[in-house]
């Protein structure tokens, strides 16, 4: 049975990104990737027996499922003698939520309007701590600072980071904060809300991606990986590619710089990803199954649609 996405996805809290994946970090990309239900039944064994197809420790693997459930990704139930583990609702609302994030981004311009959302704070020397906080919440929001207490981030949403700035400053005597929608003059000029923006880095981080992975994307076309490696490789490219969809601000096309090349990254992951979902999915269930009788019961995989008019992913 599968569990409405009206489920309240903000209560659960997934491991930030990082580099170099964490154990806790891959199993959450994998569970994201290969299971859509709160009713299926997972034996901590068949996580160790999946977890060490990516080269982590049994330990590491338990670990792993222990800060899982206390960030409320993952519950147990008792079935038999031993508990097992399932998806919370919550989570499932949460993969599907960051699911279609990441397979839809890129997939067309983000329509523009000019607006921006800024947001301006003033913080006494004695509430250092709290502006620490603060700056690592707007960071998280998407905002990058055009000045020192001056944030801002494209689009007109302001309802999160109004938010962010009542809880983290509420508390904090003489703190003083606004959030304005606003337009700029010259958005591409030097002192721009361009200029901001670390451009460069990404462009330079999109091309690695490109090149890190042609081989695979080479091989996954022709039809040239087996089930044993689609598994490990498909989840290693989307481990990547979902960090773009984190940090990168999705500027308008006139504020970036040309060739931009993304484009040609999101193809790349997209070919990896569709060619060897079923291959992937395939090594999953056979790598499950003498801990997990039921895996091919629950065990499915997404796949991001190539139609522009139908951008959301394809559960298989």
């Amino acid at each position: 049975m599968r569990q409405s996405d009206e489920v309240n996805a903000d209560d659960v809290r997934v491991p930030r990104a990082q580099a170099g994946s964490s154990p806790q970090h891959l199993l959450t990309t994998v569970l994201g990737e290969y299971l859509d239900s709160s009713d299926a039944d997972l034996p901590s064994t068949a996580v160790i027996a999946i977890l060490r197809e990516f080269g982590i420790s049994e330990s590491s693997a338990r670990a792993a499922l222990s800060r899982l459930v206390k960030r409320g990704l993952i519950a147990t139930r008792r079935k038999g003698r031993s508990p097992v583990y399932h998806l919370t609702p919550q989570a499932i609302a949460k993969h599907r939520s960051r699911m279609r994030h990441f397979l839809n981004f890129g997939s067309r311009p983000t329509p523009w309007t000019g607006e921006w959302v800024q947001a301006s704070f003033s913080v006494p020397s004695a509430g250092q701590a709290s502006r620490h906080a603060l700056r690592r919440s707007l960071t998280a929001l998407g905002f990058v600072g055009l000045y020192d207490s001056v944030w801002i981030r494209p689009g007109s949403e302001a309802t999160p980071v109004k938010e962010a700035l009542r809880e983290l400053l509420h508390h904090v005597e003489g703190a003083r904060w606004s959030v304005m929608r606003v337009r700029f003059d010259e958005e591409a000029g030097p002192h721009g809300p361009a200029s901001a923006y670390d451009l460069s880095s990404l462009a330079s981080a999109y091309s690695s991606f490109i090149q890190q992975y042609a081989p695979l994307r080479a091989a996954a076309r022709s039809g040239a990986v087996d089930a044993t490696r689609a598994l490990v490789a498909r989840t290693s490219a989307m481990d990547s590619w979902r960090r773009f969809a984190d940090i990168d601000p999705d500027l308008p096309p006139h504020l970036l710089p040309q060739p931009w090349p993304r484009q040609e990254a999101r193809e790349t992951f997209l070919d990896i990803h569709s060619a060897l979902g079923s291959l992937a999915q395939a090594r999953l269930v056979q790598v499950a199954t003498p801990h997990w009788p039921d895996a091919a019961s629950w065990i499915t995989h997404f796949q991001a649609s190539r139609n522009p008019a139908r951008p959301e992913p394809t559960r298989h």
